[in-house]
């Protein structure tokens, strides 16, 4: 059963890639003979062309991080596996694909700016304010949560956390030499790989082998998640600022085929135990589960289906982060304008599968109290370890592949999140000189607030508990989140209205989105009150609302056409 969910999910991606792909690309009017703005605006740090398996690899690793794995998992966990599959496939069809397209191919055409600048130019000047103020918000958020995962797989002795680490610190020296021996030595990218994904996967093993259960390193506050923390912050630092080549995209890469071979892995895994017979991966979840199956059990349900559902699964059907990786270092890197389909839209498909692989790993369980409780990152590693263990793979080498494959997610994100950070400060004052000290500022004012909040205690409204900051920080991370991909949404339709293009494929999803997570912003901050979530949630409302006070504003001015296009000459074509 499981495998046949799989397998038919892929089938609808697709099918919906090439036929609704298609059809986009023919609206938004792809031609390659277009001057791109990695083209225009080279300069060997943030606008580099980019070949479309290395810029499809940097993309879909930095928008999977934790939200196709955690949001649907704990989705499945708490509405059954039925709510959560259908908006997983039809929410990266026809919502974050189209999100993700949208964006990828506005900003390509708009001198890869951030959506803030269609709000600037279609909009009005505040709106293009309010964006940035949004976008900067969410990106901390999204910072804060992937942050304190990140040292959270560091340090889970259940799943050798230890090892990870290791593994993670082998695979970012790999990532460096990488990059070194392709731009300073002119390896191509075929020999690169078949020299650097063997000793990735040597590293995954031996940070199997090397870790334990003890900490790798010293605690700060007698706390270790604090040391990996602080360390992380200094990471996103020097991340963010060094060029794409030399970590960026080499890493991005490696990392994309770790994300393959999870997909693949689980994938055939599946398909071995349904055609051998084994019960090693039968479905025991509910397809549905109620609030009252939940209470039942003495465990707080997460709150009603809608509109929560749409803001916990957030990746794996529907980002508004992803807007701002398309408008920011992806637009920056594409080569010619039909890569934008393949990168955006074939990468939010791609997510979409991990996000079905995910929710697989919940279908497994046996449902009661202890699932409910547990920690998703622990689901996907046990999940991910029973699934290739239908190859003969051990299940606790196979669990450590999946954590491993998880961190990577996060770094990747991490650290994206932070460069892209840096973008929004330099467009919102204004420094158009990409200097050494324009991206040592604008990062430090980046990382300055992540660096307060990841190091707070929270406690759980419900129960007064102490809990982890990425617990505490998701719902209103989902919510902002959400919000950005409806406001996203918002000012790409507002661009194809105004300049005389079809906009209604970007215009129901975008009123579908807006509804939600409104609804769910109202929600958390009766629930929040004037804690630190509330006061956060009541300003989030309060933009989202101006902005689409904004838009309704701009949808009734006049056309302006289409925006200006430079013609590349006629024989560099197919270079």
């Amino acid at each position: 059963m499981l495998a046949f969910i799989l397998l038919g999910a892929i089938a609808l991606f697709l099918i919906a890639y090439r036929v609704y792909g298609s059809w986009m690309s023919g609206v938004f009017g792809l031609n390659d003979r277009h001057v791109v703005p990695a083209e225009a605006q080279f300069d060997g740090v943030d606008h580099v062309p980019t070949k479309t398996p290395v810029l499809l690899g940097h993309h879909f690793a930095s928008i999977a991080g934790a939200g196709p794995i955690v949001g649907p998992i704990l989705a499945g966990l708490f509405f059954g596996w039925v709510p959560a599959l259908i908006w997983i496939v039809v929410g990266s069809i026809f919502v974050g694909g189209v999100h993700d397209f949208g964006s990828t191919v506005a900003s390509v055409r708009h001198k890869a700016k951030s959506v803030a600048e269609l709000a600037k130019q279609y909009m009005s000047p505040t709106a293009f304010k309010l964006f940035l103020a949004f976008i900067w918000l969410a990106l901390v958020y999204v910072i804060v949560v992937f942050l304190d995962l990140t040292a959270t797989t560091f340090v889970n002795e259940s799943m050798n956390g230890s090892g990870v680490a290791i593994s993670a610190i082998m695979f970012m020296a790999l990532a460096v030499a990488m990059g070194w021996v392709m731009v300073k030595r002119g390896m191509d990218l075929k020999k690169a790989t078949f020299i650097f994904l063997p000793l990735l996967l040597l590293a995954i093993w031996g940070g199997d082998v090397l870790g334990s259960g003890a900490g790798l390193l010293p605690g700060i506050g007698g706390s270790e998640k604090n040391t990996w923390n602080a360390l992380l912050l200094v990471y996103c630092f020097v991340a963010a600022v060094t060029p794409v080549w030399i970590l960026l995209q080499p890493r991005d890469y490696l990392s994309s085929w770790l994300l393959y071979l999870a997909v693949i892995g689980a994938a055939g895994g599946l398909t071995l135990a349904a055609l051998t017979g084994t019960d090693l991966v039968t479905s025991t979840w509910p397809a549905l589960v109620r609030p009252g199956d939940v209470t039942a059990l003495g465990v707080a349900h997460i709150g009603p289906l809608f509109p929560i559902l749409f803001i916990t699964i957030a990746c794996g059907a529907c980002s508004g982060f992803h807007s701002i990786v398309a408008s920011g270092t992806t637009a920056k890197q594409i080569k010619c304008e039909t890569d934008t389909r393949r990168v955006a839209y074939g990468a939010m498909l791609i997510e979409g599968v991990v996000a079905v692989i995910a929710l697989a790993t919940v279908m497994i369980l046996p449902f009661g109290a202890s699932a409910l409780g547990s920690d998703p990152i622990a689901v996907y590693a046990g999940g991910i370890g029973v699934f290739l263990s239908s190859f003969g793979i051990p299940r606790e080498f196979g669990a450590h592949f999946g954590l491993l494959a998880l961190s990577t997610f996060l770094l990747t994100t991490l650290d994206t999140c932070t460069r892209l950070g840096r973008y929004v400060v330099h467009e919102a004052f204004g420094w158009e000189k990409n200097t050494g000290r324009s991206r040592m500022i604008a990062t430090l004012v980046t990382v300055a607030l992540p660096a307060g909040l990841v190091f707070v205690t929270y406690s759980d409204p419900a129960t007064g508990l102490v809990i982890p900051a990425w617990k505490a920080i998701w719902p209103v991370f989902g919510a902002t989140n959400q919000l950005l991909a409806a406001l996203a949404l918002l000012a790409v339709t507002v661009w194809l209205k105004r300049t005389g293009r079809k906009w209604a494929f970007t215009g129901v999803p975008m009123v579908f989105m807006l509804v939600m997570t409104m609804t769910a912003l109202v929600m958390l901050i009766r629930m929040s009150g004037a804690s630190l979530i509330g006061m956060i949630s009541a300003a989030l409302l309060v933009l989202g609302l101006l902005l689409s006070i904004e838009a309704a504003r701009a949808f009734r001015l006049q056309g302006v056409g289409p925006e200006p296009v430079t013609l590349k000459p006629a024989e560099v074509l197919g270079d």
